[in-house]
């Protein structure tokens, strides 16, 4: 991210969400329903060789959150605010050995790259600062996705451009865009089911649902200044998606009273990340002002009609990490990452790790999903882990059950 631009960013209560729906337009809302009544709605069950991603046989489900990566030309791109100590050769290979180190020390099933992944106006080739960027994790073989920041189309490769590379390289489960669906806006939207442990009730059954969306880069309409924001097409593929995913669930074999959790990945916070702050009520730290849009698209209204959503995770605030409910969801940041990304000297680089653990049964199997859980790792000597907490249980009042 950039320092924020002009134009504050409004914080809107639930009450007053609708209304601002209506103010960046109902139009677009009504056409964009129209394209999508046209279209052919597919649910991320494109045919893809890529492997279904399913709980392990422990119960559990790890993902790894990097955000804000900047990487540019390697070794010859300098780090930004560190300590004169850590200073000495310190490049974007000290990004690439943490994240080395951090799949090393987690060992997550998926990892989720949410934007800036390259800082593209001070990168050579952008395509290879791509490659080299996510390259531990297809070293690895890991299975990985990403969505994009503000500055990773800031080279000669578009936005699209940017996105269609990213979809060629190995273990990528990252999608250009929804199949089936022929107008979207952005590029980068997509969801990925997470199917129970095999030979469980649950094999064939999506006990946790990941949606990712691109939040775009600076807003495109003269008299609204500052970043962008996730438009009506979006949404409503979000909402067509996150229904239908729910039916499945909710309809047998294993038919469920309540839908399966659902997670969100983008890379600009809404702006209920400062109805969070005004509570106090959230772990981890707040050092950056909330860079949302300026005005209010709507979504988390969207996130919470939808009924499935326990938790959206984003950027682009590089110095903050912290995670806080509001209105029944958790919204939480990451942390910066990347050592070519601004940060503040002697304070760690950091990754948010998020657990998804499944409910035993009766008979000593696994069925639906039981708790997620959240900690952070820092980039020190040991990969400190602090603030964990628990973001979501179905032991909740409210949270549904079988």
């Amino acid at each position: 991210m950039r320092p924020p631009l002009n134009g504050s960013s409004v914080s809107v209560g639930i009450k007053n969400m609708e209304e601002q729906k209506k103010t960046i337009g109902v139009r677009g809302l009504l056409a964009a329903a129209v394209v999508l009544c046209l279209c052919s709605v597919a649910i991320s069950t494109e045919e893809t060789k890529q492997k279904q991603l399913r709980f392990k046989e422990n119960g559990e489900f790890k993902i790894l959150q990097v955000a804000d990566m900047h990487y540019a030309d390697g070794k010859t791109t300098p780090c930004r605010d560190v300590l004169p100590s850590e200073n000495v050769s310190c490049s974007d290979l000290n990004t690439t050995a943490f994240l080395h180190r951090m799949i090393l020390a987690e060992k997550p099933d998926l990892i989720v790259f949410t934007g800036d992944n390259i800082y593209a106006s001070d990168a050579t080739d952008a395509a290879r600062s791509l490659d080299a960027a996510f390259s531990p994790a297809i070293s690895a073989s890991i299975p990985w996705a990403a969505v994009l920041g503000n500055h990773d189309q800031e080279s000669a490769l578009s936005r699209e451009g940017v996105m269609k590379h990213i979809v060629t390289l190995k273990h990528t489960l990252s999608r250009l865009n929804p199949a089936g669906i022929d107008l979207i806006d952005g590029y980068g939207n997509y969801n990925l089911e997470v199917h129970g442990v095999e030979g469980s009730g649950f094999e064939n059954k999506s006990v946790l649902n990941l949606y990712f969306l691109d939040s775009g880069d600076y807003s495109k309409v003269p008299s609204i200044s500052g970043y962008d924001w996730i438009k009506p097409s979006q949404q409503l593929w979000f909402q067509r998606t996150s229904l239908e995913l729910q039916r499945a669930y909710m309809s047998k074999p294993e038919a469920q009273k309540a839908p399966a959790p659902g997670l969100v990945y983008f890379h600009i916070p809404l702006p209920e990340f400062t109805s969070v702050v005004d509570s106090s009520n959230y772990t981890g730290v707040k050092q950056d002002p909330i860079s949302s849009a300026s005005v209010n698209s709507g979504f988390f209204t969207t996130l919470v009609e939808a009924g499935d959503v326990k938790a959206v995770f984003n950027g682009h605030d590089h110095l903050n990490d912290f995670c806080g409910e509001y209105t029944g969801i958790q919204l939480c940041y990451a942390g910066g990452f990347g050592y070519h990304a601004y940060g503040k000297a002697g304070w760690a680089r950091r990754a948010r790790v998020v657990v998804a653990t499944l409910e035993k049964t009766e008979e000593a199997s696994w069925g639906p999903l039981k708790s997620i859980k959240t900690w952070k790792r820092l980039d020190d000597q040991s990969l400190s882990t602090i603030d964990v907490q628990v973001l979501w249980s179905n032991n909740t009042p409210g949270a549904g059950g079988t």
